[in-house]
């Protein structure tokens, strides 16, 4: 069963997306935000490729996390690179690339970590009574020699 942690990261990934998405909006409409993307059309590009990304995420998928950390660091990473080492930008710039490098390393490691990565649709509460096929058949064919008349 996943945590709720892991939920939370998740959670925390889907709003930055979202965040992501009013930033773009933003910048294609040409109004004045806080935060400018670094470039429109690959951040545009990310965030369509982030999509699937999230889907298998959600599924607990170790390659859709790996992705997600790829293209995440990808992009923002080189910027927070640049930006650290030149001394050029604000603080609120360097926080929005801090996050958005980290939050997909937590999330890489939450899905590497967890022992119950791979949901399967068994119950391991109940696969105790439900996944002996081979006592059940033990038990009809001890049941068909014992006939008894009455």
């Amino acid at each position: 069963m996943v945590g709720m942690l892991s939920y939370l990261i998740s959670f925390l990934g889907i709003l930055f997306w979202g965040f992501r998405l009013v930033v773009v909006f933003c910048a294609t409409m040409e109004m004045d935000f806080i935060v400018q993307p670094i470039n429109l059309n690959l951040e545009i590009g990310l965030l369509f490729l982030s999509i699937p990304c999230f889907a298998l995420v959600l599924k607990r998928h170790l390659g859709g996390a790996f992705a997600y950390f790829i293209l995440f660091t990808a992009y923002f990473g080189n910027d927070l690179y640049s930006r650290i080492v030149g001394g050029v930008g604000g603080t609120q710039a360097i926080l929005i690339d801090a996050i958005g490098v980290i939050l997909p390393l937590i999330t890489l490691i939450d899905i590497a970590v967890n022992k119950d990565r791979m949901g399967s649709g068994e119950d391991r509460k109940t696969v105790w009574f439900y996944g002996n096929k081979d006592f059940d058949r033990e038990l009809d064919e001890r049941a068909d020699k014992n006939n008894y008349r009455t």
